[in-house]
């Protein structure tokens, strides 16, 4: 008789890709004009051209995959919208939308709520806490795994379990490079049985026993997937869409089943983004 290793019959096992529905805003005015994070340099050079270019190549992706991508418009004055994960949390239909910490992405909020508002989302509240969205809330399925440490208020968490209806785990982030929950972990896979990925030296111990707990077998990222964001991805079930430099991550995941495409986003790395940074997910 063979005895397959766990790792090995997962890997052998069928992933399943389901279409998304995402929104995400064109970089139009992208710039680094101040620091609000370790990543912000604003005396290096940015290409914004080439912050389009990339842009435009993982909303490509994406639609090439088979998943529907609206658009919001970028406002003028607003360089960070293009990280529209920060922007709302979508879950069932009910819309729980943002409050940032820093003044300068503040009038952010606003564009996104009429956003939602002018496509029909009529169960919506703004928080009264600070909150930015998926930034630090990652849907599972079953549970909202909420960051906090460095942008999003704890008090946040509980607003959002009564708004959104869904019980929410908190997360105690502890590493400035990772200063939102989806620079350090994304889910793979929702549902009952969920499969995340995360890098566990940006959690505080206490986390790090909890995603143990929940998420025995995790993919686990090291310190250089996690230096280039490779935490930052978007998966669809199936298909995992990474940062172009995280390549032991890609080859974890590929021996897990799933298939990994790359994309470069080096331009907006600048201001500490990556795809899922791009990327609010309209979960129905």
């Amino acid at each position: 008789m063979t005895v397959i290793a766990p790792e090995l019959a997962e890997s052998r096992s069928a992933k399943e890709a389901t279409a998304r529905h995402y929104l995400m805003c064109p970089p139009e005015y992208f710039a680094v004009e101040y620091s609000i994070n370790p990543w912000m340099d604003p005396s290096a050079p940015v290409d914004a051209e080439l912050a389009m270019a990339q842009w435009t190549e993982l909303k490509n992706t994406y639609e090439r995959l088979g998943h529907a991508v609206e658009l919001v418009d970028a406002q003028p004055g607003l360089p960070d919208m293009v990280f529209a994960a920060n922007s709302g949390t979508v879950i069932d239909g009910r819309v729980l939308g943002a409050r940032f910490r820093a003044p300068e992405r503040a009038a952010e909020a606003e564009h996104f709520r009429r956003w939602f508002t002018d496509h029909g989302y009529r169960d919506l509240v703004m928080p009264e806490r600070i909150n930015e969205a998926e930034g630090d809330f990652a849907w599972t399925g079953g549970f909202l795994l909420a960051g906090h440490g460095f942008r999003t208020d704890p008090a946040a968490h509980s607003e959002a379990q009564e708004q959104l209806g869904v019980p929410v785990v908190s997360l105690s982030l502890r590493d400035p490079n990772y200063y939102h929950l989806d620079t350090a972990l994304f889910v793979l896979e929702k549902g009952p049985e969920a499969k995340v990925a995360y890098y566990p030296e940006a959690f505080s111990a206490g986390s790090r026993r909890v995603l143990e707990r929940l998420f025995p077998d995790a993919v686990i990222a090291d310190a250089a997937d996690a230096a280039c964001l490779g935490l930052n991805g978007v998966s669809d079930g199936r298909n995992v869409v990474l940062p172009a430099e995280a390549t032991g991550l890609a080859k974890s995941l590929t021996d897990r089943g799933y298939a990994v495409h790359h994309v470069d986003i080096a331009e907006l790395r600048k201001s500490g983004g990556g795809p899922k940074c791009c990327t609010l997910e309209i979960h129905s």
